[in-house]
């Protein structure tokens, strides 16, 4: 044996073996599933039912629980089957938080697959507002196959209210409330606080209402309406008389002018603790981040007994990408292994995990009576993860399903790139616009922002090789002390209605696809003033094909009808930004995807290139 490979290959199965002695899985594929499985309106197939099992037995004894499955592995029907078995026929109610676009088909598949289940919709939580809109918590059923509006209507106020055991005596069945992230994080509009004295030494100054005190910067030096023109906002921290206890001052109120409303999950986090039985957040790896939809995570964990989380790529590629998750849903585990929550925590994280790399950079440089050693330490994250990650925080919490597990009656899938030699004109007009940008770089070393324009117009020129105008940067001047704009490139704007070899190629691959009955979605990435969508729209109907475009335009929720009339119009192709549909959307529909494009996110790549590979449970 000369390789890993070559150990692997001989030992691999002795490994497995000595791996299951070791770490017994807490349910097996010999194990019996839960008997209560049968009384879902669907059957789960044998690895969802493992999977359930699997999970529910986890959730006895612990707080929250993971399901990472490819995308169209049937995750929603795995939690909803794991809260099923859990239940044990007592009535519950489930708080379910996932992308605004497929509400609606949460709540049908809640309706498909739970017995006896409602479901809810919190649309918002306001005064007034559009009549024509649903506001507050409504309740929607099956009709038709689609759900509709009907049934009880109510506020998280009222449920509050109600309180959790009344609701289950009013209903005795599972209740479902869904919300989707998006919505549920908008709250009210806000404006600065401030007094603003009518005599007196602070004349002309703003104080705080709490203190009366002017309000001071940093230098301490008063601050007047002027200070208050950008939309940031400012607080204070107090601190009582003869050293007392301090308390945080917001210098901002609701805009009682404009919309009123508060977010439902801000709402949910301070009222309605533990009101819930159960908890389900989709799409878990959009609420990494330190943002209002990440902090719904967390609030998720607070106002259920129980967290059930789904996603179908759980990292982006940096080992940091997760400690937020663990973060929001196993905080005491993140607490015992010595990590602080905040950006000093984060960093630990990633080089206890992830890899880091450090670049040190020494230069030399004459005193006026000696010489000194100038050094520069800059640590950068990489992509990459240790397998200790697995086994701390992933092997026991959650459960991992490939969608080849259950993909016995699925199509063959296969993934090609397919290689394009530009066209003479187009070449030489690139390979000089990428001479110029080069030489502007070693003209400017270290900036950044010719690093971004070097980046997005060499991928952008082939796509779209005209309208463009000179490209301009901007750099520091030592010697002025200012910073000055500069010449990068002069683009050569190519015909726009030549059809290039790319787009030739495309044409020919779409039509073989639809001459074999398939339609076809395309993806590109840019869409803003160089619209390379409109471009590809164009090109394709001189071509005959009946073709749309999904602009962001589309409401999220509305997405899944605008495809179902597209369908009616007879269309064939499909384009848009692989972004508005990375997530809950079946393009069954649709069995060609084409990235024309691919952007830079490993989870809008994956995820949108599963869109028609779904087994349609």
């Amino acid at each position: 044996m000369e390789t890993t490979f070559d150990y692997l290959r001989q030992f691999g199965p002795l490994l497995a073996e000595r791996i299951l002695e070791t770490y017994p899985p807490l349910q097996s594929t010999k194990d019996p599933v839960a008997l209560s499985l049968a009384g879902l309106l669907r059957k789960p197939l044998p690895a969802q039912a493992v999977a359930i099992t699997g999970t529910a037995k986890y959730l006895r004894n612990a707080k929250a629980a993971r399901i990472v499955a490819e995308c169209g592995a049937g995750k929603t029907f795995m939690a909803l089957g794991t809260i099923h078995v859990l239940s044990e026929g007592r009535p519950t109610t489930t708080l379910v938080m996932c992308p605004s676009h497929i509400t609606h088909k949460w709540a049908r598949e809640v309706l498909l697959t739970v017995p006896q289940a409602r479901t809810f919709l919190i649309e918002d939580m306001r005064n007034g507002g559009d009549p024509s809109k649903q506001h507050g918590v409504c309740e929607v059923k099956l009709s038709k196959g689609k759900t509709i509006y009907e049934g009880r209507r109510l506020s998280l106020a009222e449920m509050r209210r109600i309180g959790r055991k009344e609701w289950r005596k009013k209903f005795s069945g599972p209740t479902f409330f869904i919300a989707g992230k998006d919505k549920a994080k908008l709250s009210y509009f806000w404006d600065h606080a401030y007094l603003t004295p009518k005599s007196g030494p602070n004349l002309g100054g703003v104080v705080n209402p709490d203190s009366g005190a002017p309000i001071l910067d940093s230098e301490m030096e008063k601050l007047t309406r002027l200070d208050f023109r950008d939309k940031v906002k400012v607080s204070e921290t107090l601190t009582g008389p003869k050293g007392g206890t301090t308390k945080f001052s917001a210098l901002w109120k609701a805009d009682r002018t404009r919309i009123q409303r508060m977010a439902p999950i801000e709402y949910i986090g301070r009222y309605m603790g533990g009101w819930f039985d159960f908890a389900i957040a989709d799409e878990l790896h959009q609420l990494a981040g330190d943002t209002d939809q990440g902090n719904g995570l967390g609030v998720l964990g607070r106002a259920a007994q129980r967290l059930i989380a789904l996603t179908g790529t759980l990292m982006g590629g940096y080992a940091d990408d997760l400690f937020n998750i663990f973060y929001r849903m196993e905080p005491r585990a993140m607490v015992r292994e010595g990590f602080a929550y905040g950006g000093q925590g984060r960093r630990d994280f990633q080089e206890q995990y992830g890899v880091l790399e450090t670049v040190e950079k020494i230069e030399d440089s004459d005193n006026a009576c000696s010489r000194a050693t100038k050094k520069t330490v800059r640590v950068l994250r990489k992509p990459g993860a240790s397998p200790l990650l697995f086994g701390k925080f992933l092997m026991n919490t959650t459960a991992f399903l490939a969608l080849e597990d259950i993909s016995d009656n699925l199509p063959r899938y296969d993934e090609s790139v397919i290689s394009v030699d530009m066209d003479g004109a187009l070449q030489q007009a690139y390979e000089r616009l990428e001479e110029d940008i080069r030489a502007a770089m070693q003209e400017h070393r270290g900036n950044k922002s010719l690093m971004s324009i070097l980046l997005n117009t060499l991928l952008l020129y082939p796509d779209h090789p005209y309208d463009f105008e000179e490209i301009w940067a901007r750099a520091f001047d030592p010697q002025i002390k200012e910073v000055e704009r500069f010449l990068v490139a002069t683009p050569e704007n190519l015909s726009r209605e030549a059809l290039y070899a790319k787009e030739r190629a495309l044409i020919a691959d779409i039509k073989e696809e639809l001459r074999q009955g398939r339609r076809c979605q395309v993806y590109a990435t840019y869409t803003g003033e160089k619209d390379v969508t409109h471009r590809l729209e164009t090109v394709l109907q001189r071509e005959g094909i009946r073709v749309a475009v999904l602009r962001s335009s589309v409401p999220t929720d509305k997405r899944e009808d605008w495809y179902e009339r597209q369908l009616k119009a007879g269309t064939d192709v499909v384009i848009c930004h692989p972004k508005l549909v990375e997530t809950g959307l079946d393009l069954l529909a649709f069995p060609t995807l084409y990235f024309y494009e691919t952007g830079y996110s490993l989870h809008t790549l994956r995820q949108a290139s599963r869109r028609s590979w779904r087994i349609g449970q």
